[in-house]
């Protein structure tokens, strides 16, 4: 049981689902979500949010990209493998870092002062192990309504690299569509920045446009289960002077939201739709920091 007193003075949701809880905010999506989410389904539609992996994926310098290797392919027969039978067949094995493509960050992925979500301590992650604790394993599916901002209808281009997304842009968002968020939501975030980074021979991940600290404690307020962008960090780099990833910390450390990376975006914002069925489950990695995942809209 997680009894461990911390002093934590920044505001946060630690013990609100429990000493034990792993799940985080999506504790905050239950049957009567799905079933909202549910009604939402008008013409069947569904559209896919990954980008395709592959070796060519980009990756931050300090990851390793994907590797793709055949364990067995039609070369293997050319040069006189057996066919029982006449069958045949092809198998292959990936190699890639987690945090690639569309991905999920999980709640033990960032942490500060030695303390994770719910506070639980930095040492329930080792190499031997994983995460002990907080791992994508312990990450329910998404079912629930999906909202999407538009930040590139709202500003009429897509957004500059280093470009702040305020509070009062997401409430201008969620004005032009005529919604509200509600609790239990996934909230998906346009910027533009993934459509920009197309035909690129080297992606910098070192600026983007992204929110910054108050319109992620704003999002973190209400009460939403995930938020995810299509962009690298959902928050703005670099960081304001005297910060370092203020918004991780704040949704995956204070609040237990995990966060959509790599997002695909731009067919769901040309729909013109800014509410409907969201879909998506990690891979079940037992102790993993994150998974590549396949999110679903489904209009």
């Amino acid at each position: 049981m997680n009894t461990d007193q911390f002093d934590n003075e920044r505001p946060n949701v630690w013990g609100r689902w429990g000493a034990d809880d792993e799940a985080g905010a999506l504790n905050l999506i239950g049957a009567r979500e799905v079933q909202r989410a549910a009604a939402l389904v008008r013409t069947g539609q569904v559209l896919n949010l990954a980008q395709p992996l592959s070796p060519r994926t980009p990756v931050p310098r300090h990851r390793a990209g994907l590797q793709h290797f055949m364990g067995r392919d039609g070369g293997d027969y050319a040069a006189g493998a057996g066919r029982p039978g006449g069958f045949q067949f092809a198998e292959d094995t990936v190699i890639m870092p987690l945090h690639i493509g569309t991905h999920v960050d999980a709640l033990c992925h960032a942490w500060c002062d030695g303390r994770l979500f719910n506070n639980y301590r930095e040492t329930t992650l080792r190499s031997t192990t994983g995460a002990t604790r907080l791992g994508v394993d312990k990450m329910p599916p998404a079912v629930t309504r999906g909202l999407l901002l538009d930040l590139v209808a709202l500003r009429g281009r897509s957004l500059h690299d280093g470009e702040v997304v305020s509070r009062d842009d997401l409430q201008q968002c969620l004005l032009a569509a005529r919604l509200q968020i509600e609790a239990g939501d996934v909230v998906l975030l346009h910027t533009g920045w993934l459509a920009e980074q197309k035909g690129k021979k080297d992606v910098d991940f070192n600026t983007e446009p992204g929110i910054d600290h108050e319109a992620g404690l704003w999002l973190a307020q209400q009460h939403v289960a995930m938020v995810g962008a299509d962009n690298f960090a959902v928050e703005v780099l670099p960081f304001a002077q005297g910060s370092v990833f203020p918004v991780h910390q704040c949704l995956i450390r204070d609040y237990g939201v995990p966060l959509l990376e790599g997002l695909e975006l731009q067919a769901l914002a040309q729909t013109g739709r800014h509410e409907f069925l969201f879909v998506a489950a990690p891979l079940p990695i037992v102790g993993a920091t994150g998974s590549p995942l396949t999110p679903l809209a489904i209009l």
